[in-house]
């Protein structure tokens, strides 16, 4: 029975190793597979780290070779630039040279002017002097010229009749036809004819112009037509589709001189114009006036 404890005993004692060494291993184990994560973590972060590294060396090797080509260009600029700094300094002391020069040839015309004025003004003196000195022997002479400012005059008031006349249509009489008051007036300084401007509003309205009663009774306004009634001494005509400045010849009773009726503008149910009249006596043209 000793013996048996004994080896019991020893037995025991060998064990006792087996649980602190697989301890121990765990922990060996365990710190391995640490530190291996660690390597593995710190190769990814160097990995990472370096394709971060590597992007922004490209970048930086395009913003390089773009600012190269920005000083390449700004350098060519400012080659052009120095050139035509040059061109223009050139230009600038031909420029100033030629003004200098123009300057003195100003100059010089400019007393060149001045000293032909002076000669031109002592000689105008002179001429005018003797001009004042002869003038009592020339009182012929002016007679002669008022007698020309006359004429010519005379010329003016001539041609500006005939201007008018060339403005002016005639009627079938001879007499010039007025398109408008300026007209009438001009007519009426001529002195050849009386006239007597009329309106007529209204149609279907006879209306009392003189010795002369006019009845409007239609207006085509897109044709510039119109058709009236004229009654002359109980006698009644109708004139219809009249054109704008056609005159309306008529004879007064007891008389050879025409009379001529004249409408120049039409408008809505109404027409405007003149009649003219021949020359009468001084006693005639007063009664017409006045039953006018």
């Amino acid at each position: 029975m000793l013996e048996n404890a004994k080896e019991a005993e020893g037995s025991g004692n060998g064990t006792n190793w087996v649980l602190p060494a697989v301890i121990v291993l765990a922990v060996v184990s365990v710190a391995g597979l640490g530190f291996a994560w660690y390597d593995w973590n710190q190769l990814q972060m160097a990995q990472q780290t370096n394709s971060q590294l590597k992007t922004a060396q490209l970048s930086t090797s395009q913003q390089v070779a773009t600012l190269e080509q920005k000083q390449a260009q700004a350098d060519t600029t400012n080659a052009q630039l120095r050139g035509n700094l040059d061109a223009v300094t050139k230009k600038l002391g031909l420029t100033q040279g030629e003004l200098k020069k123009a300057r003195n040839e100003a100059t010089q015309l400019a007393e060149q002017v001045r000293d032909e004025g002076a000669t031109k003004i002592a000689q105008l003196d002179t001429d005018v002097k003797n001009q004042l000195a002869t003038k009592a022997s020339n009182d012929e002479l002016n007679s002669d010229v008022t007698t020309v400012n006359n004429n010519v005059n005379g010329v003016k008031t001539d041609l500006e009749g005939t201007k008018n006349d060339l403005k002016m249509a005639r009627s079938e009489l001879g007499t010039l036809i007025a398109r408008n008051h300026e007209e009438i007036d001009t007519l009426r300084r001529m002195g050849e004819r009386d006239y007597a401007e009329f309106t007529v509003q209204g149609r279907n309205k006879p209306q009392k112009i003189g010795n002369l009663t006019v009845e409007l009774r239609s207006v085509n306004l897109k044709k510039n037509q119109f058709s009236v009634v004229l009654v002359v001494d109980d006698m009644r005509t109708e004139n219809r589709d009249r054109m704008l400045n056609q005159p309306i010849v008529f004879y007064p009773r007891g008389t050879h001189q025409a009379d001529e009726f004249v409408v120049n503008t039409v408008g809505k149910d109404k027409i405007s114009g003149y009649i003219s009249v021949p020359k009468y006596p001084a006693s005639t043209t007063t009664a017409t006036a006045t039953s006018n």
